[in-house]
Protein backbone atom coordinates (compact mmCIF):
# COMPACT_ATOMS: atom_id res chain seq x y z
CA UNK A 1 0.00 0.00 0.00
CA UNK A 2 2.88 2.32 0.76
CA UNK A 3 4.45 1.50 -2.35
CA UNK A 4 1.24 2.50 -4.48
CA UNK A 5 1.14 5.57 -2.53
CA UNK A 6 4.51 6.43 -3.33
CA UNK A 7 3.91 5.52 -6.98
CA UNK A 8 0.86 7.16 -7.19
CA UNK A 9 2.52 10.41 -5.49
CA UNK A 10 5.09 10.64 -8.02
CA UNK A 11 2.93 10.30 -10.81
CA UNK A 12 1.96 13.60 -11.11
CA UNK A 13 5.40 14.62 -11.44
CA UNK A 14 6.20 12.51 -14.17
CA UNK A 15 3.10 13.23 -15.98
CA UNK A 16 3.95 17.09 -15.84
CA UNK A 17 7.63 16.36 -17.43
CA UNK A 18 6.62 14.24 -20.04
CA UNK A 19 3.32 16.21 -20.92
CA UNK A 20 3.64 17.36 -24.20
CA UNK A 21 2.05 21.16 -23.00
CA UNK A 22 4.39 21.73 -20.20
CA UNK A 23 6.49 21.59 -23.06
CA UNK A 24 5.31 24.08 -25.08
CA UNK A 25 5.05 26.35 -22.38
CA UNK A 26 1.17 26.06 -21.63
CA UNK A 27 -0.09 25.34 -18.00
CA UNK A 28 0.13 22.47 -16.42
CA UNK A 29 -3.08 20.24 -16.21
CA UNK A 30 -4.48 19.69 -12.74
CA UNK A 31 -4.67 16.41 -11.18
CA UNK A 32 -6.17 14.72 -8.38
CA UNK A 33 -4.86 13.38 -4.82
CA UNK A 34 -4.81 10.16 -6.18
CA UNK A 35 -2.71 11.13 -9.42
CA UNK A 36 -5.82 10.28 -11.72
CA UNK A 37 -5.54 11.59 -15.16
CA UNK A 38 -6.14 15.43 -15.57
CA UNK A 39 -10.07 16.47 -15.59
CA UNK A 40 -10.06 19.20 -18.14
CA UNK A 41 -8.32 19.45 -21.47
CA UNK A 42 -7.86 22.73 -23.85
CA UNK A 43 -9.80 22.31 -26.74
CA UNK A 44 -7.04 24.18 -28.94
CA UNK A 45 -4.64 21.42 -28.23
CA UNK A 46 -6.94 18.25 -28.82
CA UNK A 47 -4.68 17.89 -32.59
CA UNK A 48 -1.05 18.55 -31.11
CA UNK A 49 -0.04 14.90 -29.67
CA UNK A 50 -1.49 11.81 -28.76
CA UNK A 51 -1.13 12.12 -25.75
CA UNK A 52 -3.65 14.83 -24.87
CA UNK A 53 -6.10 13.14 -27.33
CA UNK A 54 -5.82 9.89 -25.86
CA UNK A 55 -6.51 12.15 -22.29
CA UNK A 56 -9.13 13.71 -23.32
CA UNK A 57 -10.47 10.70 -24.82
CA UNK A 58 -10.22 9.22 -21.26
CA UNK A 59 -11.63 12.02 -19.61
CA UNK A 60 -14.73 12.31 -21.87
CA UNK A 61 -15.19 8.58 -20.86
CA UNK A 62 -14.75 9.03 -16.85
CA UNK A 63 -11.73 7.06 -17.20
CA UNK A 64 -8.85 7.88 -14.71
CA UNK A 65 -5.80 6.29 -16.02
CA UNK A 66 -2.26 7.27 -15.09
CA UNK A 67 -0.14 8.54 -18.48
CA UNK A 68 2.78 6.58 -19.54
CA UNK A 69 6.52 8.94 -19.32
CA UNK A 70 7.89 9.42 -22.26
CA UNK A 71 11.53 7.24 -22.52
CA UNK A 72 14.86 9.18 -22.91
CA UNK A 73 14.60 7.66 -27.05
CA UNK A 74 11.00 9.30 -27.82
CA UNK A 75 12.40 12.39 -26.55
CA UNK A 76 15.54 12.64 -28.77
CA UNK A 77 13.49 11.08 -31.59
CA UNK A 78 10.76 14.17 -31.32
CA UNK A 79 13.54 16.48 -30.93
CA UNK A 80 14.80 15.42 -34.51
CA UNK A 81 11.52 15.55 -36.01
CA UNK A 82 11.18 19.05 -34.78
CA UNK A 83 14.76 20.13 -36.21
CA UNK A 84 14.12 18.16 -39.50
CA UNK A 85 10.85 20.41 -39.75
CA UNK A 86 12.78 23.65 -39.42
CA UNK A 87 15.95 22.81 -41.37
CA UNK A 88 13.12 22.08 -44.22
CA UNK A 89 11.28 25.04 -43.53
CA UNK A 90 14.57 27.12 -43.64
CA UNK A 91 15.48 25.32 -47.25
CA UNK A 92 12.06 26.06 -48.27
CA UNK A 93 12.32 29.79 -48.04
CA UNK A 94 16.17 29.87 -49.16
CA UNK A 95 14.74 28.29 -52.53
CA UNK A 96 11.92 30.11 -52.86
CA UNK A 97 14.04 33.64 -51.96
CA UNK A 98 16.57 32.16 -54.65
CA UNK A 99 13.92 31.67 -57.01
CA UNK A 100 12.36 35.56 -56.71
CA UNK A 101 15.80 37.07 -57.25
CA UNK A 102 17.07 34.33 -60.13
CA UNK A 103 13.15 35.63 -61.26
CA UNK A 104 13.96 39.50 -60.73
CA UNK A 105 17.34 39.53 -62.53
CA UNK A 106 15.99 37.59 -65.63
CA UNK A 107 13.42 40.24 -66.01
CA UNK A 108 15.77 43.10 -65.22
CA UNK A 109 18.16 41.52 -68.10
CA UNK A 110 15.24 40.94 -70.72
CA UNK A 111 14.15 44.68 -69.88
CA UNK A 112 17.60 46.14 -70.18
CA UNK A 113 18.14 44.03 -73.97
CA UNK A 114 14.90 45.84 -74.99
CA UNK A 115 15.28 49.12 -73.88
CA UNK A 116 19.19 49.79 -73.18
CA UNK A 117 21.00 50.85 -75.92
CA UNK A 118 25.08 49.96 -75.81
CA UNK A 119 27.30 52.42 -74.61
CA UNK A 120 29.91 54.06 -77.34
CA UNK A 121 33.15 52.81 -76.87
CA UNK A 122 35.93 55.16 -75.91
CA UNK A 123 38.79 55.01 -78.23
CA UNK A 124 41.86 56.17 -76.28
CA UNK A 125 45.30 57.11 -78.33
CA UNK A 126 48.68 58.57 -77.50
CA UNK A 127 50.50 61.26 -78.93
CA UNK A 128 54.07 60.44 -80.27
CA UNK A 129 56.93 61.83 -82.74
CA UNK A 130 60.01 60.68 -83.82
CA UNK A 131 62.95 60.23 -81.77
CA UNK A 132 66.72 60.57 -82.97
CA UNK A 133 69.10 58.52 -80.36
CA UNK A 134 72.52 60.10 -80.89
CA UNK A 135 75.60 57.56 -80.96
CA UNK A 136 78.95 57.67 -82.36
CA UNK A 137 81.16 55.43 -83.70
CA UNK A 138 84.62 56.33 -81.83
CA UNK A 139 85.12 54.06 -78.22
CA UNK A 140 86.35 56.24 -75.00
CA UNK A 141 85.36 58.28 -72.63
CA UNK A 142 82.97 60.68 -71.98
CA UNK A 143 85.16 64.08 -71.48
CA UNK A 144 82.04 66.78 -71.53
CA UNK A 145 78.09 66.91 -72.10
CA UNK A 146 77.42 70.53 -73.29
CA UNK A 147 73.20 70.05 -73.06
CA UNK A 148 70.73 68.96 -70.49
CA UNK A 149 67.36 67.22 -70.68
CA UNK A 150 64.71 69.58 -71.58
CA UNK A 151 67.57 71.50 -74.08
CA UNK A 152 66.34 72.71 -77.53
CA UNK A 153 69.16 71.98 -79.74
CA UNK A 154 69.49 72.76 -83.35
CA UNK A 155 70.93 70.46 -86.41
CA UNK A 156 74.59 70.24 -86.18
CA UNK A 157 75.23 71.48 -82.36
CA UNK A 158 77.35 70.54 -80.34
CA UNK A 159 75.94 67.92 -77.46
CA UNK A 160 79.34 65.98 -76.22
CA UNK A 161 82.98 64.96 -76.30
CA UNK A 162 84.08 61.93 -76.47
CA UNK A 163 88.42 61.22 -75.51
CA UNK A 164 89.79 58.67 -77.07
CA UNK A 165 93.50 58.20 -76.25
CA UNK A 166 93.91 54.72 -78.29
CA UNK A 167 92.31 56.08 -81.67
CA UNK A 168 95.15 59.19 -80.88
CA UNK A 169 97.70 56.78 -81.00
CA UNK A 170 96.31 54.64 -84.08
CA UNK A 171 95.99 58.03 -85.95
CA UNK A 172 99.93 58.48 -85.37
CA UNK A 173 101.07 55.44 -85.81
CA UNK A 174 98.71 55.23 -89.51
CA UNK A 175 100.71 58.48 -90.30
CA UNK A 176 103.77 57.28 -89.86
CA UNK A 177 103.22 54.42 -92.12
CA UNK A 178 101.64 56.54 -94.74
CA UNK A 179 105.34 58.38 -94.70
CA UNK A 180 107.43 55.33 -95.38
CA UNK A 181 105.06 54.31 -97.85
CA UNK A 182 105.46 57.39 -99.62
CA UNK A 183 109.53 57.61 -99.26
CA UNK A 184 109.35 54.03 -100.89
CA UNK A 185 106.73 55.28 -103.86
CA UNK A 186 108.86 58.05 -104.28
CA UNK A 187 112.64 56.07 -104.52
CA UNK A 188 110.59 53.67 -106.62
CA UNK A 189 109.17 56.42 -108.71
CA UNK A 190 112.50 58.16 -109.31
CA UNK A 191 114.36 55.20 -110.34
CA UNK A 192 118.20 54.59 -110.19
CA UNK A 193 120.69 56.98 -108.91
CA UNK A 194 123.03 58.79 -111.39
CA UNK A 195 126.10 56.96 -109.63
CA UNK A 196 124.69 53.28 -110.42
CA UNK A 197 124.23 54.54 -114.14
CA UNK A 198 127.75 55.89 -114.14
CA UNK A 199 129.32 52.76 -112.45
CA UNK A 200 127.50 50.75 -115.19
CA UNK A 201 128.61 52.85 -117.98
CA UNK A 202 132.02 52.44 -116.80
CA UNK A 203 131.67 48.69 -116.76
CA UNK A 204 130.42 48.65 -120.03
CA UNK A 205 133.50 51.15 -121.58
CA UNK A 206 136.23 48.55 -119.42
CA UNK A 207 133.83 45.31 -120.91
CA UNK A 208 134.63 47.43 -124.57
CA UNK A 209 138.38 47.83 -123.75
CA UNK A 210 138.99 44.49 -122.70
CA UNK A 211 137.38 43.28 -125.99
CA UNK A 212 139.42 45.42 -128.27
CA UNK A 213 142.72 44.06 -126.91
CA UNK A 214 141.50 40.63 -127.18
CA UNK A 215 140.48 41.57 -130.66
CA UNK A 216 144.31 42.77 -131.76
CA UNK A 217 145.70 39.25 -129.68
CA UNK A 218 143.67 37.10 -131.77
CA UNK A 219 144.33 38.55 -135.00
CA UNK A 220 147.81 38.38 -134.42
CA UNK A 221 148.04 35.04 -133.34
CA UNK A 222 146.07 34.05 -136.31
CA UNK A 223 148.34 35.41 -138.61
CA UNK A 224 151.17 33.91 -137.15
CA UNK A 225 149.05 30.49 -137.15
CA UNK A 226 148.82 31.27 -140.66
CA UNK A 227 152.70 31.33 -141.51
CA UNK A 228 152.98 28.39 -139.07
CA UNK A 229 154.73 29.97 -135.99
CA UNK A 230 152.76 29.83 -133.31
CA UNK A 231 150.87 26.75 -132.44
CA UNK A 232 146.60 25.76 -133.11
CA UNK A 233 146.47 25.91 -129.43
CA UNK A 234 147.17 29.41 -128.68
CA UNK A 235 144.90 30.34 -131.61
CA UNK A 236 142.09 28.85 -130.09
CA UNK A 237 143.34 30.19 -126.53
CA UNK A 238 142.92 33.68 -127.80
CA UNK A 239 139.86 32.77 -129.87
CA UNK A 240 137.94 31.82 -126.54
CA UNK A 241 139.10 35.09 -124.84
CA UNK A 242 138.25 36.94 -127.81
CA UNK A 243 134.64 35.37 -127.02
CA UNK A 244 134.75 36.10 -123.84
CA UNK A 245 135.19 39.57 -124.10
CA UNK A 246 132.56 40.12 -126.13
CA UNK A 247 130.31 38.34 -123.75
CA UNK A 248 131.30 40.41 -120.95
CA UNK A 249 130.29 43.66 -123.12
CA UNK A 250 126.82 42.78 -123.52
CA UNK A 251 126.60 41.83 -120.18
CA UNK A 252 127.90 45.11 -119.39
CA UNK A 253 125.15 46.66 -121.86
CA UNK A 254 122.43 45.26 -120.27
CA UNK A 255 123.37 46.53 -116.82
CA UNK A 256 123.33 49.84 -117.96
CA UNK A 257 120.07 49.38 -119.72
CA UNK A 258 118.44 48.38 -116.24
CA UNK A 259 119.80 51.11 -114.59
CA UNK A 260 118.69 53.67 -117.13
CA UNK A 261 114.86 51.92 -116.89
CA UNK A 262 114.97 51.80 -113.61
CA UNK A 263 112.33 49.77 -111.04
CA UNK A 264 109.18 47.23 -113.17
CA UNK A 265 106.29 48.53 -113.86
CA UNK A 266 104.30 46.32 -111.31
CA UNK A 267 107.07 47.34 -108.64
CA UNK A 268 106.28 50.88 -109.16
CA UNK A 269 102.41 49.84 -109.08
CA UNK A 270 103.00 47.62 -106.01
CA UNK A 271 104.72 50.44 -104.41
CA UNK A 272 101.87 53.10 -105.11
CA UNK A 273 99.76 50.40 -103.76
CA UNK A 274 101.19 50.18 -100.20
CA UNK A 275 101.18 54.12 -100.20
CA UNK A 276 97.07 53.92 -100.79
CA UNK A 277 96.63 51.58 -98.16
CA UNK A 278 98.73 54.01 -95.73
CA UNK A 279 96.48 57.15 -96.57
CA UNK A 280 93.33 54.64 -95.95
CA UNK A 281 94.84 53.56 -92.95
CA UNK A 282 95.21 57.36 -91.59
CA UNK A 283 91.77 58.44 -93.04
CA UNK A 284 90.14 55.53 -90.97
CA UNK A 285 91.24 56.77 -88.17
CA UNK A 286 90.40 60.21 -88.58
CA UNK A 287 86.88 58.72 -89.64
CA UNK A 288 86.27 57.59 -86.30
CA UNK A 289 88.17 60.70 -84.46
CA UNK A 290 85.29 62.54 -86.37
CA UNK A 291 82.86 61.54 -84.10
CA UNK A 292 84.84 62.93 -80.89
CA UNK A 293 82.43 66.00 -81.02
CA UNK A 294 79.32 64.85 -81.35
CA UNK A 295 76.79 66.84 -83.27
CA UNK A 296 72.86 66.89 -83.33
CA UNK A 297 71.75 65.35 -86.66
CA UNK A 298 68.45 67.52 -86.48
CA UNK A 299 66.69 70.07 -84.83
CA UNK A 300 64.52 68.83 -81.25
CA UNK A 301 63.97 68.38 -77.88
CA UNK A 302 66.62 66.81 -75.76
CA UNK A 303 64.83 63.76 -74.33
CA UNK A 304 67.46 61.58 -72.75
CA UNK A 305 70.96 61.67 -71.72
CA UNK A 306 72.42 58.19 -70.96
CA UNK A 307 76.17 58.46 -69.79
CA UNK A 308 77.84 60.70 -67.01
CA UNK A 309 80.78 62.70 -67.82
CA UNK A 310 83.81 60.27 -67.33
CA UNK A 311 81.56 57.37 -68.17
CA UNK A 312 83.34 54.98 -70.84
CA UNK A 313 81.06 54.02 -74.15
CA UNK A 314 81.44 51.37 -76.53
CA UNK A 315 81.14 51.95 -80.02
CA UNK A 316 77.79 52.69 -81.32
CA UNK A 317 76.61 53.13 -77.27
CA UNK A 318 73.37 55.93 -77.57
CA UNK A 319 74.30 59.46 -76.17
CA UNK A 320 71.66 61.53 -75.92
CA UNK A 321 67.98 61.53 -77.69
CA UNK A 322 66.56 63.66 -79.41
CA UNK A 323 62.65 64.52 -80.14
CA UNK A 324 61.39 65.75 -83.29
CA UNK A 325 58.41 68.08 -81.16
CA UNK A 326 57.92 70.03 -84.59
CA UNK A 327 56.04 66.75 -86.00
CA UNK A 328 53.81 65.16 -83.27
CA UNK A 329 50.82 63.37 -84.02
CA UNK A 330 48.59 60.90 -82.39
CA UNK A 331 48.12 56.33 -82.68
CA UNK A 332 45.19 55.13 -81.71
CA UNK A 333 44.76 50.86 -81.53
CA UNK A 334 41.23 50.34 -83.29
CA UNK A 335 39.32 47.11 -84.35
CA UNK A 336 39.07 46.74 -87.51
CA UNK A 337 34.79 47.27 -87.46
CA UNK A 338 35.66 51.14 -86.74
CA UNK A 339 37.78 51.58 -89.93
CA UNK A 340 34.56 52.67 -91.87
CA UNK A 341 35.17 55.93 -90.04
CA UNK A 342 38.87 56.14 -89.93
CA UNK A 343 39.50 56.41 -93.78
CA UNK A 344 43.21 57.91 -95.36
CA UNK A 345 42.74 61.34 -95.67
CA UNK A 346 39.82 61.68 -93.26
CA UNK A 347 39.58 64.60 -90.23
CA UNK A 348 38.84 63.23 -87.35
CA UNK A 349 37.57 65.27 -84.14
CA UNK A 350 39.41 64.57 -80.68
CA UNK A 351 39.63 65.38 -77.21
CA UNK A 352 42.85 66.23 -74.95
CA UNK A 353 42.19 65.44 -71.51
CA UNK A 354 45.79 67.24 -70.87
CA UNK A 355 45.05 70.75 -72.59
CA UNK A 356 41.62 71.12 -70.58
CA UNK A 357 40.19 68.59 -72.67
CA UNK A 358 40.46 70.94 -76.00
CA UNK A 359 38.75 69.42 -78.97
CA UNK A 360 40.67 69.95 -82.63
CA UNK A 361 41.01 68.12 -85.63
CA UNK A 362 43.16 65.79 -86.84
CA UNK A 363 44.39 63.98 -90.44
CA UNK A 364 44.16 60.30 -90.71
CA UNK A 365 47.32 59.84 -92.75
CA UNK A 366 48.66 56.05 -92.02
CA UNK A 367 46.55 52.54 -91.19
CA UNK A 368 48.45 49.52 -91.04
CA UNK A 369 47.31 45.96 -89.38
CA UNK A 370 49.27 45.27 -85.93
CA UNK A 371 49.52 41.38 -86.85
CA UNK A 372 48.44 38.67 -85.18
CA UNK A 373 49.42 38.86 -81.78
CA UNK A 374 46.65 41.95 -81.85
CA UNK A 375 43.54 39.71 -83.06
CA UNK A 376 40.35 39.23 -81.26
CA UNK A 377 39.57 36.04 -81.27
CA UNK A 378 35.94 34.93 -81.91
CA UNK A 379 34.34 33.41 -78.70
CA UNK A 380 31.62 31.27 -80.63
CA UNK A 381 32.59 28.41 -82.80
CA UNK A 382 29.44 29.17 -85.57
CA UNK A 383 28.09 33.30 -86.15
CA UNK A 384 31.32 35.19 -84.90
CA UNK A 385 34.63 35.42 -86.65
CA UNK A 386 38.15 37.26 -85.75
CA UNK A 387 38.14 41.40 -85.68
CA UNK A 388 42.12 41.95 -86.16
CA UNK A 389 43.37 45.51 -84.33
CA UNK A 390 45.37 48.68 -87.10
CA UNK A 391 47.20 51.15 -86.37
CA UNK A 392 45.58 54.56 -87.24
CA UNK A 393 48.10 57.69 -86.85
CA UNK A 394 46.99 61.06 -87.39
CA UNK A 395 48.24 64.49 -87.40
CA UNK A 396 47.12 67.70 -86.01
CA UNK A 397 45.47 69.93 -88.62
CA UNK A 398 46.35 73.10 -87.14
CA UNK A 399 49.40 73.33 -84.58
CA UNK A 400 48.27 72.53 -80.82
CA UNK A 401 50.05 75.07 -78.49
CA UNK A 402 52.17 72.78 -75.71
CA UNK A 403 50.52 69.41 -77.21
CA UNK A 404 53.80 66.99 -76.27
CA UNK A 405 54.58 63.17 -76.63
CA UNK A 406 52.15 61.34 -74.39
CA UNK A 407 49.56 62.63 -73.67
CA UNK A 408 46.63 61.36 -74.15
CA UNK A 409 43.98 61.19 -77.05
CA UNK A 410 40.64 60.15 -77.10
CA UNK A 411 38.82 59.99 -80.10
CA UNK A 412 35.49 61.13 -80.40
Amino acid sequence: MDNKNKETGSEPKNLQNANPASERGQAPEKTNAQGAAPQQVDNGNKAKGKTNATSSNRQNAGQQAPARPLTLEEKEKAEKAKRRKIRQAKRLSLIMAMLILVAVVAGLAVWGLLHLKPADVTVQGQADCDVVRVSGKLAGRVAEIYVKEGDYVYKGQRLAKIYSSTAKATLSKAKEMKNVAASQNKKVERGTREELIKTAQNMVDQAKAAEEITRKTFERLDNLFKEGVVSEQKRDEAKAALDAATAAVATAMSQLELAKNGPQEEDKEASRGMENVAEASVKEVEALLEDEYLVAPCSGEVSSIYPHEGELVIMGAPIVTISKMNDIWATFNVREERLNDLTMGKEIDVMIPALNNKEVKMKVFYIHDMGSYATWGATKAYGDYDSKTFEVKARPVKTIENFRPGMSVILK
